[in-house]
């Protein structure tokens, strides 16, 4: 079979390729079609990235009345200054949409996610939505980098303040902030980073909450402490800046060493199992680095998070962050989330599900509206992964295994491709100018995604069938669909499994599609559809043969969790890892993705970088590396009374828009707050506590 690679895709592969030059192809492969024009599409105004923040010490410094009257001259807190850091996290007035802010209210939220627990860095969600971020700090951050020119991109300090490398560019020696606290007022330090890494990253029986494996700072990575407020990375690669981007959230945001340790299997007599389910959603006032502590929790109802006294952010003028009080996470639905944050009775969503698109944009419209509408970039994606493990991860059984064999066949994915009518898999999600033809690889929206270095194969059903048939699956039983060959797999109909998440109906909306769509083309797909907590199980395990995916950093930044677009690693891919012996069965076109994914981690070029994207999207979409389903935008949904909201702010693209918008900034106007707040004046109690302080 021709390899594309050598055809010039550049020169654009519909116009500059003869069809007879193509005949080992059904359907001759094109560029993508452009997508049509999304007027509502908002600007991003760009900023210098040192623009945003600094560390420094302030003459004085402020907080709300309430607490200082309350707390400090009672005798239960120390006073505000004795709380911060030697020279708190500042952030610029500046880069302040509506300047320095005020004290009060609350933002709620509506979510469909429900809380394992507060053990993240074992792999507990706490119900996504925002919360996780509200209460976690990393080392570095990268959400608000969406206002930042590429070429003046590079991750945020935060709890790590600075970093210095060695002359060799193998060393990174990371600063950590000084005299900063948990919410229960212990210092965080070196202990706290170095617990994390070596008690839950790097021990293999620990898995925290977004997959975070040694591989993902680079295989051969370690890590060790200096000194109290100082740590040092070691890398096999010089200057791999790239990982900074991996210190954020949520691969790198340390737990309380305080709490934790003593329940961890190492220290105590814990199972590990035990020792993630040590602090279930019932344990309140779990200390945080973040700016809001979790005071509040009723089962399928909600779950209320109250000002951190001891946060060590502030403004300009020295007032402690954040300015919102209280934050509420109502229990719901994540439709419901959208459809009470357009009707005012939530003030926050990530209109994400393009069912809502419609309605929502009809009632931000009138008049009395109060939310607004802004919508962003095409960066929300989905796609379809198949398992590429024919070595044994997740010990799969003979079908399975047969299915893998599939999935490695260049012809069946092709099939697969080409049987997919994508404009209709949008069109079924919402009509309009809203969604695109996505073949698959990088989002349209990413600055580094390149149309003429992007394979499409259109929709052919007919053709579908004949690369089928060339992958040498036939309908040998006259029942509508293809058996495997005899002697595999008892000779029996193909059959599918596809794991989805159950928790968006944009999921199973296009899941279902897949599968209607998939019948067409002779093969048979049962779905195996699942909350995300058990998707996301299943998934790090190996137990699925197809998956539908939305699409994540490394699909829209790039430059973010970058290590996850190929198998660098033995588990750095999220559908072709490595059974326990560490090795991952590469196809050949896998070990190119590999080679140029590393060459990008490793150069700080700009051009170079491109250009090596622009080799992998031609590699990866040539050979179907992922099936693209469909791409479109998404919209923040705001209540009006909220201010210091970046202009432009994307849903999601270093982050979700909870921490691009950094909330701790946030305000509402003294004339403009409302008496929200369940537990006014109250501040988070000791851990373990039932509800605030008293």
């Amino acid at each position: 079979m021709r390899n594309l690679r050598n055809i010039g895709l550049a020169a654009g592969l519909a116009l500059s390729v003869s069809v007879s030059a193509l005949n080992a192809y059904a359907s001759e492969p094109t560029v993508p079609p452009a997508p049509t024009p999304f007027p509502a599409e908002g600007k991003i105004k760009y900023v210098a990235r040192d623009s945003i923040l600094e560390f420094k010490a302030l003459p004085e410094y402020h907080e709300p009345d309430w607490v200082t009257e309350k707390y400090v001259k009672t005798g239960k807190l120390p006073p505000v200054k004795d709380r911060l850091p030697k020279e708190p996290l500042v952030f610029k007035t500046g880069n302040m949409q509506d300047g320095i802010g005020v004290y009060g209210d609350t933002m709620r939220h509506v979510i469909g996610g429900r809380p394992e627990g507060w053990n993240y860095g074992a792999g507990q969600t706490q119900g996504w939505g925002g919360i996780d971020i509200g209460l976690s700090e990393c080392l570095t951050r990268t959400a608000p980098l969406f206002q930042v020119e590429a070429k003046d991109t590079e991750p945020l300090p935060n709890l790590a303040r600075s970093w210095d490398w060695s002359s060799d560019g193998h060393k990174l020696t990371m600063h950590l902030v000084e005299g900063a606290k948990w919410s229960d007022g212990v210092p965080f330090n070196a202990d706290d980073v170095m617990f994390y890494w070596d008690d839950e990253v790097v021990d293999p029986n620990v898995s925290p909450l977004n997959g975070a494996t040694p591989e993902t700072f680079g295989v051969g990575t370690t890590l060790k402490k200096i000194d109290d407020y100082t740590v040092e990375w070691t890398f096999k690669e010089a200057f791999p800046k790239q990982y900074l981007y991996a210190m954020a959230y949520g691969t790198f945001c340390p737990g309380p060493a305080h709490i934790l340790k003593p329940q961890h299997p190492k220290y105590s007599k814990n199972t590990y199992d035990q020792f993630k389910n040590a602090f279930p959603p019932e344990f309140m006032n779990m200390p945080v680095m973040g700016a809001w502590v979790p005071v509040e929790y009723r089962a399928d109802d909600i779950i209320v998070m109250r000002r951190n006294p001891y946060y060590w952010k502030v403004d300009e003028k020295g007032n402690q962050l954040p300015y919102l009080n209280e934050l509420q996470y109502k229990l719901s639905t994540w439709a419901d989330r959208d459809v009470q944050a357009v009707a005012g009775s939530a003030d926050f969503s990530n209109l994400e599900q393009p069912e809502n698109f419609v309605a929502s944009l009809k009632r931000a419209a009138e008049a009395n509206a109060p939310a607004r509408l802004a919508f962003g970039p095409r960066l929300i994606g989905y796609n379809l992964r198949m398992n590429f493990s024919a070595n044994g991860w997740g010990n799969p059984d003979e079908r399975s295994q047969a299915v893998r064999e599939l999935n490695r066949n260049e012809d069946f994915r092709k099939a697969v491709t080409m049987a997919f009518d994508r404009k209709a898999l949008g069109d079924s999600l919402v009509k309009g100018p809203f969604t695109a033809i996505y073949p698959g690889g990088l989002s349209s929206g990413t600055s580094f995604y390149d149309r003429d270095s992007t394979v499409y194969y259109p929709f052919d059903l007919e053709g579908a069938k004949a690369e089928l048939a060339k992958a040498g699956l036939k309908d040998t039983d006259g029942d509508g669909f293809v058996n495997f060959p005899a002697g595999t797999a008892g000779g029996k109909n193909v059959e599918i499994v596809m794991l989805v998440n159950n928790d968006y109906t944009t999921d199973k909306s296009l899941a279902e599609g897949v599968v209607g769509q998939m019948e067409k083309l002779g093969l048979r797909v049962v779905l195996n559809g699942l909350n995300g907590t058990q998707r996301d199980a299943s998934q790090y395990s190996g137990r699925f043969d197809w998956l539908v995916r939305r699409n994540d950093q490394e699909l829209t930044s790039v430059v973010q969790n970058t290590e996850q677009l190929a198998p660098v690693g033995p588990r750095t891919s999220w559908n072709h890892r490595a059974p326990e012996n560490g090795e991952v069965d590469l196809m050949p076109f896998e070990k190119d993705l590999v080679d140029i994914v590393n060459k990008f981690v490793s150069t700080q070029d700009n051009d170079q970088r491109a250009s090596l994207m622009k080799q992998f999207q031609k590699i990866s979409t040539e050979h179907v590396y992922n099936v693209g389903l469909t791409e479109y935008p998404g919209a923040l949904i705001v209540n009006k009374r909220f201010s210091n909201i970046p202009q432009g702010t994307p849903i999601f693209m270093f982050n979700w828009a909870e921490d691009s918008i950094i909330r701790e900034r946030v305000f509402v106007a003294a004339d403009k707050q409302a008496k929200y707040e369940l537990f006014p004046e109250e501040l988070p109690g000791k851990p373990g506590d039932k509800g605030p302080m008293d």
